[in-house]
C-alpha cells in the first residue's frame, strides 16, 4: 500500500512538473514580439535556445528548458549593436539549417543571437528604430 501511494505521488509530481513547463513555454511565446531564439556568447562552445521577447527598451530572454518566470538575459536596446550577420555553419550543428547568426555587442559582452529567417527583418528593424543615445 505504502509503495503504491508513493508510485502515485511521483507520478503526479511528473505531471504537475510538466504540465507547468508546458503552460510557462506557451505563456512565453504568447506575448507580442516573441520568438524562438538561440544565444550563446561569442566564443562560447554551446548554443542556448529559448524564447525572447523584444519591446519598448529591452530584448529579455528565457531559456527554454527552465521553469524559472525571470529571464536568464535583459539586454538593452540602446546598448545593442548588430557587428555581422552570417548564415549557420558547419560548426553550428545544434542550429536548425535555415536560421541566420547576428554577431552582436551588448554592454554585458559579445554575444550571438540565431533566429528564423522571417524573424531577423523585425527584429533588426526594432534593433535600428532605437532612440540616440546621448
Amino acid at each position: 500500500m505504502m509503495a503504491e501511494l508513493l508510485v502515485l505521488v511521483a507520478v503526479v509530481g511528473v505531471v504537475a512538473l510538466v504540465v507547468a513547463f508546458l503552460l510557462r513555454r506557451r505563456f512565453l511565446l504568447s506575448g507580442l514580439g516573441a520568438v524562438t531564439m538561440w544565444l550563446r556568447p561569442t566564443g562560447a562552445p554551446r548554443w542556448s535556445v529559448g524564447v525572447a521577447w523584444y519591446g519598448g527598451d529591452a530584448l529579455l530572454w528565457y531559456r527554454a528548458v527552465s521553469l524559472s518566470v525571470r529571464p536568464q538575459q535583459r539586454l538593452c536596446r540602446s546598448e545593442f549593436q548588430i557587428q555581422g550577420r552570417r548564415r549557420a555553419g558547419a560548426a553550428d550543428v545544434s542550429l536548425p539549417a535555415d536560421v541566420v547568426v547576428l554577431a552582436c555587442r551588448t554592454a554585458a559582452g559579445p554575444r550571438e543571437l540565431a533566429m528564423d529567417t522571417s524573424t531577423v527583418t523585425g527584429f533588426l528593424s526594432w534593433v535600428e528604430s532605437a532612440p540616440p543615445v546621448r
